[in-house]
C-alpha cells in the first residue's frame, strides 16, 4: 500500500502544489520523495511508502540504469513478478516486483504491459525518451486512481481525490477531478512545454475474459467440463493459488475475520498456506464488533478451529457514531451502505496499526460480487440475469466494496489483499454456466460452499453460515448498528431539510435522513463532487428504500429492532 502522486504542467511553483501530496501520507507511513522530472520545469513525482517488498530499493519513482528514459511510480503488488522476470530473462537492478513494469514496455509497449500483470495496480510510467506519459489501474480498481486534467494540458495523478482538491491552476473554475476507470491504461502525450494531450483511453481486461497472464502462470491446465467433482476440484485450485501467490511479503501478515464465509475461507487456507511455506510466526486474525455481536461468536469458533492468533475489537455505538466524519472523510464517498459497512473496518484497521505489528491484511471482499452472496439475488428472475448482475457489481466494486477495503485500512497506513478478486479465479467462476452459480436451498454462494464442503478448513456451521446484514453481524443482537444510526441521525437531521434534500442535492438527492447527514458530511469535505458516486448501492428485483438487507422478506435476523 502506497500513496503514488504526480503532476505535469504546472504554473504554480512545484513546492506549493506539493503540499497537496502531503494529504495522502497516511497510504505511505514509512517514507516519503519529491522529486522534479529533468528536463521538464513544471512536471514532478511524490510518492509515499508503505515498505513491504524490498525494503533498500523500493523508493520511487523507480528508475533503473537501463532505461535512464523511464519514470515509474506505482501502488500494488504484481503476483507474478517472478514468472516474468524467467519467462522473458529480463535483468533487474532492484528486488521491487514493480520493476517488472519497466522491462515489460521495453519488450513490448504499455498494450502487453498492462495486460501482463497479474495483481493489483495503479501507475504512472513517464517515458521521457518518447515524451509519453501513460496511466493504468487494474481490472476491479483494488488500487485507486483519480486524475484531474485541465483543457490547457495541466496533468494531475493521485492514488487518493484529496490529493488532487486544492491544487493551484490558472484558471477560473475548479478542474474535475475524476476516478481512473479499472481495467484501463490512457496513452498521453507530453509536450516540450510540460503540458500534457490525452491520446486515447483503453480498456486491456475484462472480469469474464481469461487474463494474458494465465499462459505464464504457475497453475497447470486445469481440467475442462462442467461435471461438479471438475468443476469443484478447480474452483479450489484456483482460490488455493490465489492465497499462495498473496503471501509474497517481508512485513508480517494478518487476518481479519468477521466469521462470515468469505473471510473465514480465507483466513483458514492463509494459515494453513503459511505453515506449508515455514513463515514461523503465527496468524493474526482480527474481528469486531458489539458485546454478544453475532460476528464476534463466529469469529472466536473459526480463530479456534484453524488456530490462529485472534484479537477482539469490541466498540460502542459512541465510538462508532464518533469515527462517521472521519470515515467519509477517508472514503470520498456518502453512500449509505458503504459508509455504514465502514466504521467496523475503520476501527478495526485503527487497533491493528497500534496494537499490532501485523501490516499486511488478508480479507474476503469480492465474494459477494462473484459468487452471488447478497441475499436479494435469491430474488433473480433467471439464472442469465443472476450472472448479469454479478458482473454489473463486479465493474461497479471499485466505487463500493473495494472502495471501502482500501480507504478503510490505507487511512492507517495498512495493506489489504484480496484473493477472492483473482484474475483467473474470477474468470473461471465467471465462464461456469449460469445455473450453476446462482443460489440454492435457499442458501446463497452454494457453489462455492459445496466446493470446500469436504476440506476441513473450517467448521461445517460456519461453511454453511447464512448472511447477515452487515450491520447486525457486527452488532448487538439486542441493538443493531443500523437502529443505532437510525436512532442518532433522526436528531440530526429536521424534516423539512429532508423535504427539501432535491433541492439543495439535485444529483443523487437523499431520501432518508441517513442518506441527508453523510451527504452533508460529504459536501463539506468535497464540495461540487457528488458525481464520483453516479447512484447509491441498492439490491435489484425488489422495490427496497434502503440498501441493508434486514428490509428483505428472505432476511432472517436475530437482531431486536
Amino acid at each position: 500500500m502506497c500513496g503514488i502522486w504526480a503532476l505535469f504542467g504546472s504554473d504554480e511553483c512545484l513546492s506549493v502544489q506539493c503540499l497537496s501530496a502531503m494529504k495522502i501520507a497516511h497510504r505511505g507511513p514509512d517514507a516519503f520523495r519529491f522529486e522534479n522530472v529533468n528536463g521538464f520545469t513544471n512536471c514532478c513525482f511524490g510518492f509515499h511508502r508503505l515498505a513491504i517488498v524490498d525494503q533498500l530499493y523500493g523508493m520511487q519513482p523507480i528508475r533503473v540504469k537501463k532505461f535512464p528514459y523511464l519514470w515509474l511510480c506505482y501502488n500494488g503488488e504484481i503476483y507474478n513478478f517472478r514468472e516474468l522476470k524467467k519467462q522473458f530473462g529480463f535483468e533487474f537492478q532492484t528486488l521491487v516486483d514493480g520493476e517488472v513494469i519497466l522491462h515489460l514496455y521495453s519488450r513490448g509497449g504499455i498494450e502487453e504491459t498492462a495486460s501482463m500483470l497479474d495483481g493489483v495496480f495503479a501507475f504512472i510510467l513517464l517515458d521521457t525518451g518518447n515524451r509519453k506519459v501513460f496511466l493504468g489501474r487494474d481490472t476491479y480498481g483494488v488500487r485507486p486512481l483519480f486524475k484531474v486534467l485541465t483543457e490547457d494540458g495541466f496533468l494531475g495523478v493521485c492514488s487518493e481525490a484529496k490529493g488532487l482538491m486544492n491544487l493551484k491552476h490558472s484558471m477560473s473554475s475548479c478542474p474535475k477531478v475524476e476516478p481512473f476507470l479499472p481495467g484501463h491504461y490512457e496513452v498521453l502525450d507530453l509536450k516540450p512545454s510540460g503540458k500534457i494531450a490525452s491520446v486515447e483511453v483503453v480498456k486491456f481486461h475484462s472480469c469474464k475474459d481469461e487474463p494474458l497472464h494465465a499462459a505464464y502462470d504457475t497453475v497447470e491446465n486445469l481440467p475442462s467440463g462442467v461435471e461438479l467433482e471438475t468443476v469443484k476440484s478447480n474452483i479450489r485450485i484456483l482460490f488455493e493459488n490465489a492465497v499462495r501467490k498473496r503471501l509474497m511479503s517481508h512485513r508480517r501478515i494478518g487476518s481479519l475475520l468477521s466469521g462470515g464465509l468469505d473471510s473465514s475461507l480465507v483466513a483458514a487456507m492463509l494459515l494453513k498456506l503459511m505453515k506449508e511455506s515455514n513463515i514461523t510466526y503465527p496468524l493474526q486474525t482480527f474481528a469486531i464488533g458489539m458485546e454478544d455481536s453475532p460476528d464476534l461468536l463466529a469469529a472466536r469458533k473459526v480463530a479456534a478451529h484453524i488456530g490462529s492468533e485472534h484479537h477482539e475489537v469490541i466498540f460502542n455505538s459512541e465510538e462508532g457514531i464518533q469515527a462517521l466524519e472521519e470515515v467519509i472523510f477517508s472514503l470520498e464517498t456518502y453512500d449509505i451502505t458503504t459508509v455504514r459497512a465502514s466504521v467496523g473496518m475503520y476501527l478495526v484497521s485503527k487497533y491493528i496499526r497500534k496494537k499490532t505489528d501485523s501490516v499486511v491484511l488478508f480479507s474476503g471482499e469480492g465474494s459477494d460480487e462473484l459468487a452471488q452472496g447478497y441475499i436479494y439475488f435469491h430474488k433473480a428472475p433467471s439464472p442469465e440475469e443472476s450472472a448479469e448482475e454479478s458482473e454489473r457489481l463486479l465493474r461497479e466494486l471499485y466505487l463500493f466494496d473495494v472502495l471501502r477495503a482500501d480507504r478503510t485500512t490505507a487511512a492507517h497506513g495498512l495493506e489489504l489483499r484480496v484473493p477472492f478478486l483473482d484474475h483467473r479465479f474470477t474468470s473461471y467462476y465467471l465462464s461456469l454456466p449460469a445455473e450453476l452459480r446462482i443460489p440454492k436451498n435457499g442458501i446463497e454462494k452454494y457453489l462455492l460452499r459445496e466446493s470446500f464442503q469436504d476440506s476441513n478448513l473450517l467448521p461445517k456451521e460456519i461453511l454453511w453460515r447464512p448472511k447477515e446484514a452487515f450491520s447486525d453481524g457486527l452488532t448487538s443482537v439486542k441493538k443493531s448498528w443500523f437502529s443505532i444510526l437510525q436512532d442518532y441521525i433522526d436528531q440530526q437531521v429536521d424534516d423539512l431539510l429532508l423535504e427539501k434534500a432535491a433541492e439543495k442535492f439535485p444529483f443523487n438527492p437523499p431520501k432518508t435522513k441517513e442518506g441527508y447527514y453523510y451527504r452533508q458530511i460529504f459536501e463539506k469535505h468535497y464540495p461540487g463532487q457528488s458525481d464520483w458516486l453516479p447512484h447509491y448501492w441498492m439490491p435489484r428485483w425488489i422495490k427496497a428504500t434502503d440498501p441493508s438487507a434486514r428490509t428483505l422478506k428472505h432476511y432472517k435476523s436475530t437482531a431486536q429492532e
